[in-house]
């Protein structure tokens, strides 16, 4: 892995692709500083060692040049942060982005505006690609959430530097992370895996099976284990052409030596709201007009007992509907066991989007070892699938 130590960024431009994709409120202010701030070690690093920075990224999907996602609305919170002041570039490519950049002295910093107001960015085109090379002579890729597309300023971009390219700090820290999980975890290794859906999460069990000891599974995607060992789930998210699915799941978890945890009773309500009346069910016998929506009392506490013997946990996806409050309690509780089972020396790793949303909605996010930045791209490095970001650097 080519990392920032091995560059010399003395006198040099190193052009950096973040991720700065960041939520703005009405009065277009940054209301997530997260990512911005996981960015900054890798632009300190370059800048204490005698280099100067452009900062590439994008923000949302504009159609054309969306005034509202231009990226100078987050200069004022990214100089904050950098504790410098960032100078702005209203063009990405082209003479007059070329000259900004070009008259960087080092220890400065320039943003580039929305790489998105081209597509030719997410069409990975090499021409936009060799113009955005232009602007640098290293480039560096610290942007994980982005790192499972081959856009031009990800992917295409890399072929035109040679050596001098790098993993980012942030870029490193998200593949050992996953590493430390898939390829060299210390046993006994569990992955945690909710939501909704059997079929949106195929993939990942399956590779999961060849890397773990125990599978917990949560969330919507029980209640088609439920129906297919022969239980009664009620108006329970289900989808029953993917029984058969799940039973030879299990079979092929048995044959693996891998445990499958479900949970054996559930908290469900007689609507899918925060407000509906609620009642504890055995997982396998839920009566019509009730669904499952949260782990219940005893499925926490044997998933509790399971996580504090675990020395590797991979947690992907909440137990329950946390968004709301009153079915909230088996998500928060398996935050609260990965917690003090980290704190015993345990790995954790939180990644895709809803368990990382949870984990900083009840203030958990301290507790863990490393929670992942990137959504899609934390899936498909589950999914073991090569990112074209991660691939473009090791050439």
């Amino acid at each position: 892995m080519r990392l920032l130590e091995n560059q010399n960024f003395e006198n040099q431009r190193a052009i950096i692709r973040v991720d700065f994709n960041v939520p703005l409120d009405e009065n277009l202010q940054v209301t997530d500083k997260t990512r911005i701030e996981a960015a900054k070690p890798t632009i300190d690093y370059i800048l204490s060692h005698g280099g100067s920075c452009v900062l590439l990224s994008h923000l949302g999907r504009p159609k054309g040049n969306d005034p509202k996602l231009s990226l100078k609305h987050i200069v004022p919170e990214v100089s904050k942060i950098l504790g410098t002041e960032v100078q702005f570039s209203e063009t990405v490519v082209g003479e007059k982005a070329e000259a900004k950049a070009a008259a960087l002295k080092p220890g400065q910093v320039l943003l580039m505006e929305n790489l998105r107001y081209h597509e030719e960015e997410t069409a990975g085109d090499e021409n936009f690609s060799k113009q955005l090379a232009q602007l640098g002579t290293v480039y560096v890729n610290d942007a994980f959430g982005t790192a499972h597309r081959a856009h031009a300023s990800t992917t295409i971009i890399a072929k035109y530097f040679n050596e001098k390219k790098c993993f980012g700090e942030l870029l490193a820290k998200e593949v050992e992370a996953i590493d430390k999980v898939m390829k060299n975890g210390e046993a006994p290794i569990l992955a945690i895996l909710g939501g909704a859906k059997v079929s949106s999460k195929i993939t990942i069990i399956e590779t999961l099976l060849d890397k773990v000891d125990h599978l917990i599974l949560g969330g919507g995607m029980v209640y088609t284990f439920t129906k297919a060992l022969g239980g009664t789930v009620g108006n329970s998210i289900c989808e029953p052409d993917y029984c058969d699915y799940a039973l030879g799941l299990l079979e092929k978890a048995k044959q693996k030596g891998v445990t499958i945890h479900l949970p054996v009773d559930v908290v469900a309500g007689d609507d899918f709201s925060n407000d509906a009346n609620q009642q504890l069910f055995e997982s396998s016998s839920i009566p019509d007009g009730w669904e499952g929506l949260d782990a219940g009392p005893k499925s926490r506490e044997q998933f509790h007992q399971l996580i504090l013997k675990c020395k590797t946990i991979l947690w992907n996806g909440p137990l329950g509907v946390f968004e709301f409050p009153n079915f909230a309690k088996g998500t928060i509780a398996i935050g609260e066991s990965i917690g003090e089972a980290t704190k015993s020396g345990a790995f954790s790793l939180v990644g895709g989007g809803d368990s990382v949303a949870a984990v900083k909605q009840f203030g958990l996010a301290s507790k863990m070892s490393y929670i992942s930045t990137g959504g899609g791209a934390m899936l498909e490095s589950l999914e073991g699938k090569t990112l074209p970001g991660i691939a473009a650097l090791e050439v």
